[in-house]
């Protein structure tokens, strides 16, 4: 998108409202945009895991590693590595700069969601079916895996549990399992969701459960942080949506936690239709939030200061599963259930070409232009070969790019992916297919660049 030519009420739109195009490249499990936006991960059900570009919509890499269906994908603060779960029990790191695979770390289960560290890709914590939640550090050659604590702390107990009988809150506890592993900001302390409805605060040092709130009674199937790390969004299986303030924990918490305040700012659900909601987000700002639903093929947004619903888009006709809002753009993506397409939805961003041209009008019907008298006369050639001597003496930037903007420092953006020419050719059949309002436009390129290319071969082999 050129920012020149683009209206700027358009882009002061604080979340999509149109559908935009849909991308079809296998069956999407989970999406996931990198923290500049520039790509977008999508782990598929054969186990392969894509990126495309998503400017353009084609594919920047093919990585395939796993031989089940993809859960989740984690990026690195710098967007260089790549973290996968699967069904296969294994985490895959993958290194971006030439696609390869720098560890396989293998576990006795199915992984249901793995996270890396924010400042360290070296680290990261692992959700384990029926199994404790690890943090794993694979800077060595041999992976230290360390045990962490599914158990709440009791000291932080609610007060509906210190009324239940002691060996009925220990046993039910015991049973819970961790289903989601997150880490702050800073990544100086873990967030697990159990089962259960607790939500544990771990320290990353020393591995120990610090505080302990029960947000729900219900399992917690979905737990995100928003970019600034003040915002979590909860998704429980009671059909309710919620938004927790994150605390900045201090060392004072650490030994006393008996002041953290971790209550619940807003609820979200759906009184009517009592829908369940698949997946959720939140946005980068935190003023907002996402979700889809199930048996449907809506997403809806809310504000978070009122918790008022403020759209509802629509696009699919299928059900939609995996969202994720993007990092600097009105744009929210999703994954369908059926097919396994990635639904776009963005805002419609009309190009303002006065921009460019400040005497450029835009008309709606063809006018015929009169050229003025010296409009085309013959210019001197002395002074046109001047010209053109000074042009061929500037440096031309063909590889550089804008900065989208962000909230994003200079040491985030110093490592970009390279292109790789030697990558292994796709079928025809294995091409991406992007099909919206915004895609009518390189669809009838491509068919007018065929068309033209059968007919160039059609007029050699007449001529031979």
């Amino acid at each position: 998108m050129n920012l020149s030519l683009a209206d700027p009420f358009s882009l002061s739109q604080d979340y999509p409202e149109v559908f935009s195009h849909s991308l079809h490249y296998g069956h999407s499990s989970c999406v996931i945009f990198n923290r500049r936006g520039d790509l977008l991960a999508s782990g598929r059900h054969d186990g392969t895991v894509v990126l495309f570009d998503v400017e353009t919509g084609g594919l920047a890499r093919i990585m395939r590693g796993h031989t089940r269906s993809v859960q989740s994908i984690s990026w690195s603060h710098d967007g260089r590595y790549l973290l996968s779960s699967s069904l296969d029990c294994k985490c895959i790191l993958w290194d971006l700069e030439d696609g390869s695979r720098k560890r396989i770390i293998r576990f006795e289960a199915a992984v249901y969601y793995a996270e890396l560290h924010p400042f360290n890709h070296n680290l990261f914590a692992a959700a384990i079916h029926e199994d404790h939640p690890w943090l794993v550090d694979i800077s060595t050659p041999k992976a230290n895996r360390i045990k962490l604590s599914t158990l709440p702390r009791k000291s932080t107990t609610t007060s509906e549990d210190e009324a239940a009988p002691p060996s009925k809150s220990a046993a039910s506890d015991a049973k819970a399992l961790t289903l989601i592993t997150l880490f702050d900001s800073m990544g100086q302390y873990i967030i697990t969701a159990t089962t259960r409805g607790w939500v544990n605060i771990i320290h990353t040092a020393t591995q120990t459960t610090i505080f302990s709130s029960r947000v729900t009674k219900s399992a917690i199937v979905t737990a995100r942080l928003s970019m600034s790390g003040r915002s979590l969004i909860f998704n429980s299986r009671d059909r309710i949506l919620r938004t927790v303030h994150m605390p900045a924990l201090t060392d004072e918490d650490i030994e006393d936690p008996s002041g953290i305040l971790f209550e619940v700012e807003h609820t979200y659900q759906d009184l009517v239709n009592r829908l369940y909601w698949n997946h959720c987000d939140i946005s980068p700002t935190g003023e907002y939030i996402c979700a889809s639903t199930y048996m449907n093929h809506d997403v809806y947004i809310w504000e978070t200061n009122k918790g008022s619903l403020v759209k509802i888009l629509e696009g699919p006709k299928e059900e939609l599963g995996f969202v994720d809002w993007h990092p600097t753009r009105p744009m929210i993506v999703a994954s369908g259930l059926e097919t396994g397409r990635i639904y776009i939805w963005a805002t419609n961003n009309p190009q303002r070409w006065s921009a460019l041209a400040p005497d450029f009008q835009e008309v709606e019907e063809n006018v015929e232009y009169i050229e003025k008298e010296d409009e085309f006369d013959y210019k001197d050639r002395a002074e046109m070969t001047k010209a053109r001597l000074d042009r061929e003496d500037e440096e031309v930037d063909l590889i550089g790019m804008d900065d989208a903007p962000g909230n994003f420092r200079e040491e985030e953006k110093s490592w970009t992916m390279p292109v790789l020419l030697d990558i292994e050719e796709s079928s025809e059949d294995d091409d991406v297919k992007i099909v919206g309002p915004t895609a009518a436009t390189s669809q009838k390129k491509k068919k007018a660049g065929a068309a033209a290319a059968e007919k160039k071969g059609k007029k050699r082999k007449a001529g031979d």
